[in-house]
């Protein structure tokens, strides 16, 4: 059996309207997969600048790719007004 080119495997749990999106992106992109797509808008993500920190204590389900505060513009963990 031929080695894995990426060993390594994450998962990830999306709402519905989340990989609506991904699935949108990816074919407005023409990318070959979702694992594609997703390593792409990584790459992305990772590469640009503004992300702010995490605050301490901040939960895996206040990070979402899509909702109201995203829009906004405010980092998860932000206090809320």
């Amino acid at each position: 059996m031929a080695e894995l080119e990426r060993p390594q495997r994450l998962q990830i749990m999306l709402t519905d309207e989340e990989l609506a999106a991904l699935e949108n992106w990816r074919f407005e992109k023409r990318m070959p997969s979702r694992s594609a797509a997703v390593r792409e808008l990584l790459r992305r993500g990772l590469a640009s600048d503004g992300f702010l920190t995490a605050n301490a204590g901040v939960k895996s389900q206040e990070f979402g790719v899509i909702s109201a505060d995203r829009a906004a513009g405010d980092s998860p963990g932000d206090p809320k007004p």
